[in-house]
């Protein structure tokens, strides 16, 4: 008996001084996968057009604040958290980092043996060059305003506050090796194109699923659920790849067009995709985006389509409204005729959305997006598209598309009964395959809104 608990003594004590170790031992960064020159000249403009790629200003701008001085609040499963200032500011930003801090918090998410939160995406911003790194960090210390901006402490329930607990999640969630691993076969536009979607452009944190720990389920080519959809903010994220993607009937002149200007002859943007375009995709040049719009498209070993020389060339140019094809004619009739016993959600339609989406449902090219075989549409998930019939949306204004396109809202016109009917005629409507929707998920949309 004595034997044993000395035994169960001794594992306490290991136990206790393994703990103390995984706490207190300085975390092992990831070595630089280049040796760079301390004294090599950056272009001008490059590390700007980092900055965008990378999406920074999204993230760490609040809404009315200063550019890059942080304190918008990302939610997440865990709770709220704050974004940081990332000016020079030396006392409230990054303004007294190195440029090893500042890599150390891009590949490893760790500054100074802290831990950051994973909502800063350095899954993804690992796979960076070294050079693209430099840049940015050049960028941000250089030709930054600095602004002093006390960001509010994010403060997450427990145990999620134990930030030393992200180490073990590192090594659950990162892969070992962070470099570039270019799809066999690829073109320099391909690779190119993979470069920017696996690395900078952080695809996967929005459209790849979310493992039990909540790590994406795939960062980067080579894994099985990259870009195979995910969730954000409990809302369902259309997937990339695959034979029912939301893109897989895009050609890859609509798809370079829908990520400069947020919208083409299929769909707009909304939500966090919007806020994508608007502050990172718009500001792409044309040879980018047509080499993420081919790499996406050849991602599964299709063949490579041919890019279009200008990404949404401007106009003026004949864009008809498209007929209804022969899975939307029965739906198109029903509403033509505008019999009195039509269902409630067909009614309601013709009342609230054909002038915009027509009876065809094909809606107005780059204006009204189409609702026949729509991905939010007929998402698993209704509340993305209950969200938008709440509350509206909008496109965002780009240069190459500068009109700022608005649809309004219906909360205060109709009741969860009404907007359930509308959107499950929506869903059915015209050959969709969604499911029904009742007046709880409305409801339930409705109270989130009105709680943020």
């Amino acid at each position: 008996m004595k034997k044993m608990l000395r035994i169960l003594g001794v594992l306490v004590v290991l136990a206790i001084v393994g703990l103390l170790a995984f706490i207190y031992v300085p975390v092992q960064t990831t070595p630089p996968k280049e040796i760079l020159a301390a004294d090599g000249k950056i272009e001008p403009g490059r590390g700007e057009y980092v900055m965008r790629a990378g999406d920074c200003m999204a993230c760490h701008t609040a809404t009315g604040g200063s550019p890059l001085a942080g304190g918008r609040g990302i939610e997440s499963p865990m709770g709220t958290i704050w974004s940081s200032n990332i000016t020079p500011d030396k006392e409230t930003g990054i303004g007294n980092w190195t440029l090893d801090q500042f890599r150390s918090a891009m590949v490893d998410g760790v500054v100074n043996g802290k831990h950051l939160y994973p909502a800063m995406p350095y899954e993804n911003y690992r796979f960076m060059s070294e050079s693209d790194i430099q840049a940015l960090y050049t960028y941000l210390m250089n030709d930054v305003k600095p602004v002093k901006n006390e960001v509010q402490a994010t403060e997450l329930a427990f145990p999620f506050n134990l930030r030393f607990g992200i180490r073990a999640w590192n090594w659950l969630a990162l892969s070992g090796d962070s470099s570039f691993k270019p799809m066999e076969g690829g073109n320099d536009q391909q690779l190119r194109g993979q470069y920017l979607v696996e690395g900078a452009g952080h695809c996967a944190a929005c459209h790849s699923p979310r493992t039990a720990f909540m790590a994406q389920d795939g960062t980067r080519l080579g894994d099985a659920n990259f870009l195979t959809g995910g969730e954000l903010e409990g809302w369902s994220v259309p997937a990339l790849r695959g034979p029912n993607s939301g893109i897989e009937k895009w050609s890859v002149a609509d798809l370079a067009a829908y990520l400069g200007t947020g919208r083409n002859v299929h769909a707009i943007a909304n939500g966090e995709m919007a806020l994508a375009v608007e502050h990172s995709l718009q500001y792409l040049n044309d040879q980018d985006l047509n080499a993420m719009a081919v790499f996406l498209k050849s991602a599964d070993g299709q063949s490579v389509q041919e890019a279009p020389k200008q990404v949404a060339a401007p106009g003026p140019r004949p864009m008809p409204a498209a007929p209804a094809d022969e899975a939307g004619q029965a739906t198109a009739k029903m509403l033509t005729a505008a019999s009195p016993d039509m269902p409630l959600g067909a009614r309601l339609y013709l009342d609230n959305c054909a002038a915009c989406h027509f009876v065809t449902g094909k809606g107005a090219p780059e204006i009204f997006p189409e609702l026949q075989g729509n991905a939010m549409v007929q998402g698993k998930d209704p509340s993305p598209l209950l969200s938008v019939i709440l509350n509206g949306t909008s496109v965002p204004s780009t240069d190459r598309r500068p009109m700022h396109l608005v649809m309004q809202g219906y909360s205060d016109r109709l009741n969860d009964e009404e907007v359930a009917a509308l959107a499950s005629f929506v869903r059915s409507g015209w050959g969709n395959k969604g499911g029904e929707v009742s007046a709880d998920q409305v409801a339930k949309v409705r109270s989130a809104a009105v709680q943020h």
